[in-house]
């Protein structure tokens, strides 16, 4: 798509927002209907541009400002409870014990990492939440039954795609929105879809959307729930 579509794409989005957030919040519309309606939803750059205009807050500025800045901290954190007994500590270090065998650690393992560890930490289950789909095996993703969630996807699933696959989908409703290749990325897209769609949060993660929302985009309302405080005030604590 051309620089000049994406430019009248965003100037009718604006002028449109009023319009979509009464049919988005007051009517109810399914999601499938949304984004039918209005196309451009499904488009990173038009998602960025949604939730700006809800929130006043650039997206991926706030949201990798601050995940980037802990990364040493959240980790040491997150393998000080890998250490430990339980189930939390079992699901903690098979990540780590992954993450230790990447070739390669930049900047996205690490992110994905941390996000991985993240509900873990959190106690919270994320096996509903992340599917994979592992295209040598089957032709299509099983994802009908997957309200919200990522679809990691690779030709070949090893351990080596656990925090890199080749795309990451981001899933509403049973239907792939949009997919990208870092699972970072899809991430914040999907956190950015709930927002301009006017959805729940999973209710098996709310910890760890709650900390999303309110620790690393910034954007509180001055009640954090005791898991996603303690973890704030870790962060801010380790050195």
């Amino acid at each position: 798509m051309s620089d000049k579509n994406l430019l009248l794409i965003g100037k009718l989005m604006q002028t449109t927002f009023a319009l979509r957030r009464k049919e988005v919040i007051s009517d109810e519309s399914p999601v499938d209907e949304i984004l039918e309606r209005w196309p451009a939803l499904k488009i990173e750059s038009q998602i960025c541009a949604e939730f700006h205009r809800i929130s006043n807050t650039n997206l991926k500025n706030s949201f990798y400002a601050d995940l980037d800045q802990h990364p040493p901290r959240f980790l040491s954190l997150f393998r000080k409870k890998a250490a430990r007994t339980g189930k939390i500590a079992e699901v903690l270090s098979e990540i780590f014990r992954i993450y230790d065998l990447q070739e390669q650690v930049d900047v996205h393992v690490r992110r994905a990492a941390v996000l991985r560890a993240l509900p873990a930490y959190l106690h919270e289950d994320d096996s509903g939440f992340l599917k994979q789909w592992d295209m040598s095996q089957s032709d299509e993703p099983n994802i009908d039954d997957e309200p919200v969630g990522l679809l990691l996807i690779s030709a070949n699933s090893t351990d080596a795609t656990f925090f890199c696959p080749e795309r990451i989908a981001v899933v509403l409703e049973g239907n792939m929105v949009i997919d990208l290749p870092t699972f970072a990325d899809a991430f914040v897209m999907l956190f950015a879809l709930i927002y301009a769609l006017h959805l729940s949060y999973p209710k098996a993660l709310a910890n760890t959307f709650d900390f999303t929302q309110k620790v690393l985009m910034g954007l509180e309302d001055g009640k954090l729930k005791p898991r996603v405080l303690s973890l704030k005030n870790a962060i801010l604590a380790v050195e």
